[in-house]
Order: structure tokens, then sequence, then C-alpha cells
């Protein structure tokens, strides 16, 4: 009798908050490691710009190590993040448009207030504008593992709505990326990607299940992508939603559904080494008299307020309008300071602020540290604000007399 896997939906959480935590570690260990004294120092910048070869895009030139994490490694992330937004939407927490709407409304606002928010506080210079996006995302792996630190202290009501309007947030993400960061389309490449995607769903309508066609579909998306000028992470998120689901109510582990069973496949390589890796990769900023200087410039001061100030007030204040409207009904079991908590904690945009940070400005390296130097400020803040408000939040009555 073939041993049924455990439920990603269950374990979704748990996972994400082990790949939260190991985040954490690793930007801490990059910005260590940037920041030594004398030779040392640059080892790990050289270490990421390594050139290893081949030339596989023109645009891109020889490919390096920060190449391949960041538009090769990570697109298998977008795969998984793809398989979970359809899994929800399919057979999860946003299969009803009742389950949809109060996470696309948080979703949206807890998007469009940061972008504002960014774009006032960058307003006198234009050349800036490009980085609107950034501190529009949230980081759900980073998010969830400072809620795993709460513990009982965070509602799983908080913990479960945080999911969904990350999964939502994501969708946004991939489609900004898409449309405001793509260039130099080679249209060619482009319509050989959009005929392999066609294959791929027609393999879907035919009934074939087995997962080696969709992977190897994939790998010939991902390099058309690379082509074409759209950025290849992108592909990922299009092969999953070719991917063959079954509709498990209640029990979303069916060992015959592709979907699941590709889900359970690379959600450890994606919790456990491709995220902290990018994070590694990504997070290493040299904290000399030039990035303190920084500090101050409109650049990061736009990308921390977006992250702090932006995402709560369009998260709780979405939240608090749609209840007093009448639209939705708040997370049950959950207190309007605990609430407030999560909104705070949507404010930590690492992984995806740092990937749209770095597609913001393109051979622009100077920037691209001011954004870091932002994206981190701007997370950090709102962890910490987050997980304070969530530690010392009362809990509901209910829940203090079923503590026990």
């Amino acid at each position: 009798m073939t041993e049924r896997p455990v439920s990603a939906i269950r374990n979704f959480l748990k996972g994400e908050a082990g790949s939260g935590v190991l985040l954490m570690i690793s930007a801490a260990i990059a910005m260590i490691m940037a920041n030594l004294p004398g030779a040392a120092g640059h080892v790990y910048h050289d270490i990421f710009h390594m050139v290893t070869g081949p030339v596989l895009a023109p645009a891109l030139g020889p490919m390096t190590i920060h190449l391949w994490v960041n538009d090769g490694l990570m697109a298998i992330f977008f795969l998984l993040v793809g398989l979970e937004i359809k899994r929800e939407f399919v057979d999860g927490g946003l299969s009803t448009w009742e389950r949809r709407r109060l996470p696309f409304i948080a979703a949206g606002a807890g998007m469009i207030a940061p972008a504002l928010v960014y774009l006032a506080v960058t307003a006198g210079e234009p050349a800036l504008a490009r980085g609107w996006a950034i501190p529009a995302a949230t980081d759900i792996a980073f998010a969830i593992g400072v809620l795993a630190l709460l513990g009982s202290r965070a509602p799983a009501s908080i913990k479960l709505f945080l999911t969904a309007v990350a999964i939502v947030d994501d969708m946004g993400a991939v489609a900004i990326i898409a449309l405001a960061y793509s260039q130099g389309l080679d249209i060619m490449a482009l319509a050989g990607a959009f005929v392999v995607l066609l294959v791929m769903f027609g393999m879907n309508r035919v009934g074939v299940r087995s997962l080696a066609p969709y992977l190897i579909g994939f790998l010939l998306l991902w390099y058309l992508m690379l082509l074409s000028g759209v950025h290849a992470t992108i592909a990922g998120v299009l092969a999953a939603i070719t991917i063959p689901v079954n509709r498990t109510p209640g029990a979303p582990d069916a060992v015959d559904s592709p979907l699941h069973r590709l889900e359970h496949l690379i959600h450890p390589w994606s919790a456990y080494l491709i995220v902290p890796l990018f994070g590694f990769a990504n997070a290493g900023i040299t904290l000399n008299g030039e990035a303190i200087g920084a500090l101050l410039s409109p650049l990061p001061i736009g990308v921390a307020l977006g992250l702090l100030l932006g995402k709560q007030l369009g998260v709780f204040g979405s939240i608090w309008l749609a209840q007093k409207l009448g639209i939705a009904a708040r997370p049950s079991g959950a207190t309007w300071v605990q609430i407030y908590g999560m909104a705070l904690l949507c404010g930590i945009g690492f992984t995806m602020s740092l990937f749209i940070g770095a597609l913001a400005f393109p051979g622009q390296p100077l920037l691209v540290e001011e954004a870091k130097i932002g994206i981190l400020g701007g997370s950090l803040l709102s962890a910490l604000c987050g997980y304070a408000v969530l530690r010392f939040a009362p809990a509901p009555r209910s829940v203090e007399r079923g503590a026990g």
C-alpha cells in the first residue's frame, strides 16, 4: 500500500517557518562576510561574480554564480509559488470568491500603499521612480518565521490569513516583474515560449499525468524566457499553471495528483536551499562610509518607509475598512491589535524586494546597494515592531479560557 505523503497544506506553515529562520541566518552571515576586513571582505563578492559560462542569453553575457542563483534557481522557487497559487485557487483557502475577497483586498492595498509612499519620498528624483515596486512585496518565509518565534501568541487564523495575503501578494509581484521589468523583448523567443506553453496545456488536456514531460517543458520555457527579455523566473509560474491537479477537499495530499507530488518534491529544496542561498547571495552589503552616508538618501528611506508604513497602512486599513463597510469580516479568533501586528509583519519584504530591486536598476550597482539598505532596514523594523505588538497583545477571551 502506497504511503500517503504529509499534506502540503498542513505542513506549509511549519516548512515556511523553518525556511524563514534559515533565511535570517543566511542574511546575517552574508552581512558579516561582506564586511570582513581587508581582502577577506572581497571574497564574498568575488565568489558570486565569478564567471562560470556559458553565454545563455546575449543580453546577460557569460553566466556567473549570481546569475545562476537569481535567474536559474529562483525559477524553481517561482515554480513552487505557482504551484501554491494554483493549489489554493483550485483546492484550498482561495477556492471560493468569499474566501478570496479579504486576502485580495488586503494584498492589493498592501501593494499600492507602499508604492505611493515610496513615490512620495522619491518624488524629487525621477530616476528613482523605477523602484516603486520594491516595497510592494511580502516575504512569506521571513514573516512566518517571525510568527513561529511567537508560538501560541499568534492565533492560527492570523497565520493562515497572512499566508493567503502573501500568496495573492506573490501573484501581484509576478505580474509586476513580467510587465514592468521586462525589456528588449525578443519576439521570436517569446513566440517559442508561447508554443511550449500551449503544448504543456495540451498535455494537461489529453490527460498526461507523468511529471517528466512537464519538467522538460519547464526547462525549455525557462530558456526561451531567458532569451525573450521577460525575466526567466516567470517561466516557473507559467509552467505551474499547466500541471494537473486533483481536487481533494479536506485532504490535499493525494498521491495521484501531479501538482501535489511536484510540490512535495521541490518544497524542501526551495525552503531549505534555494531561498536561503538567494538571501545569502543578495543580502551582503558593505557598510563602508559611502553606504552609511547613503542611509538618509531618498531611495533607502523611500523603500524603508514603504515597507514599514505603507504596508501596515494598506493591509490594516483595508481590513478595517472592509469590515466597516460590510464587505468582509476580519480573521476570526484575532483581536484588532493582533491583526495590526500581522499587518506590520507584511512589511517584511526581504526576498521579493531584493529580487525586484536588482531588476529595477540594472547596471546601477550603487542604486541596487541603496535599495538593499532600505529593504534590510524596513524589513528589520517591520519584523521587530510586528513581533513586539503580537508578543504583548492580549489574547482574545475565548483563547484565554481555552489555554488551560
